[in-house]
């Protein structure tokens, strides 16, 4: 039991990159992995697929869709996820870089996961989603925000790597843009009887790696507190003990949220087996922009019949 601390397929990797598959604040949703992989003596990398405007800032280009981020990044906006993340590491003595995706297609992010699995010799990348419809294949009734996680999935399926993963934290939360997840859950036994669902864990308020974790995202409210993470803050209420329709921030009072101890768990899936369910991932592979990839999206969605949507019967 004790190999559920971390996904057991890590175990005999070394130089992990470990990537917000969807953008925004989703890096923050890796702290809990990162702290407990340093701590096992791993050499350990941040990355994130950023909605902030990489251009405008001084971080150094490597590839023309790949930015290194560090604490003494200046930018205009205020906003900018990944040097928040750099800035609160740095102050707890870890001065680490976090690479930063731009908002384009999946050929040049390819490009990027490509020279950084180079330029880092990773053994292992590890995508993480703040939120679970990284695993929605496209036929579900909603599927999400699939524009950056399929971006992020369908560049690290690219990858010749030993070890590459899919996790996710924050059940439920995708509600909010139309997940329906008695579909997810149906995703899941379907990687199940594949072998690809390597298992869950709970995030505890008691486990130092969570500690850091709770840490971070409450630095991340205070340096953005005009656009503070749904995703983290309603997972890191539930890691507190809170339930229900409990609010953060303005960001949320619109609407009613519900706050439970299924968005504590932590579910790891081998990442080959999820792109390979995905219905329409090829379909993405030569695109350039974000607007291809909506364009892409867009028509094999007026192709196909959703499957009908259901609650959960419990």
């Amino acid at each position: 039991m004790d190999r559920l601390h971390l996904p057991a397929a890590l175990e005999g990797s070394e130089r992990i990159l470990l990537a917000g598959a969807g953008g925004g604040f989703d890096v923050y949703a890796a702290l809990p992995l990162y702290a407990r992989l340093r701590a096992l003596g791993k050499q350990v990398f941040l990355a994130n697929q950023s909605f902030s405007y990489l251009g405008g800032t001084d971080a150094r280009p490597i590839t023309p869709a790949l930015y290194e981020v560090t604490a003494g990044t200046t930018s205009s906006d205020r906003y900018f996820p990944e040097r928040t993340l750099a800035r609160f590491l740095a102050r707890h003595g870890d001065p680490t870089s976090v690479y930063a995706f731009d908002k384009v297609g999946v050929a040049p992010v390819r490009e990027a996961y490509a020279e950084l699995a180079r330029s880092l010799a990773l053994d292992a990348v590890v995508l993480v989603d703040g939120g679970t419809d990284i695993l929605m294949t496209g036929d579900e009734a909603g599927l999400g925000t699939p524009e950056e996680d399929m971006t992020s999935l369908a560049a690290v399926a690219a990858l010749d790597l030993p070890t590459r993963l899919v996790v996710c934290v924050g059940f439920g939360i995708d509600a909010y843009h139309g997940v329906c997840h008695a579909h997810w859950l149906e995703n899941v036994a379907a990687l199940t009887r594949d072998g690809g669902f390597l298992g869950a864990t709970a995030l505890l308020a008691s486990m130092p790696e969570v500690q850091l974790y709770l840490k971070a995202v409450a630095d991340a409210e205070l340096a953005t507190p005009d656009r503070p993470s749904i995703v983290n803050g309603s997972v890191a209420s539930a890691i507190e003990g809170e339930f229900g329709d409990v609010h953060r921030s303005e960001r949320t009072r619109q609407g009613e949220l519900f706050i439970n101890p299924l968005m504590t768990l932590a579910w790891a899936f081998d990442l080959p087996a999820v792109a390979r369910r995905c219905l329409y991932l090829d379909k993405l592979r030569d695109t350039r922009t974000v607007w291809d990839i909506q364009l892409a999206i867009e028509r094999f969605r007026n192709d196909v019949r959703p499957r009908e949507r259901r609650a959960f019967p419990h």
